[in-house]
């Protein structure tokens, strides 16, 4: 056995293992979970509030 055939092995494994992650990240299971992590960034409701601070500080300098 030689480097390449040890590199083969290794490529063959990482693909396999890149298509397990991706077939666990998009399977039906996820659906909610990814839905729900999705709209987080929509769901603050500090973010108006943090805003208008922002402004008001970036105004006095």
């Amino acid at each position: 056995m030689d480097i390449n055939e040890v590199r083969g092995i290794h490529t063959l494994l990482v693909l396999i293992a890149f298509l397990g992650i991706c077939w666990w990240a998009y399977s039906a299971r996820r659906k909610k979970s990814n839905d729900e992590a999705a709209h987080l960034p929509f769901d603050d409701d500090e973010i108006d509030r943090r805003t208008l601070e922002k402004d008001r500080t970036e105004k006095k300098q």
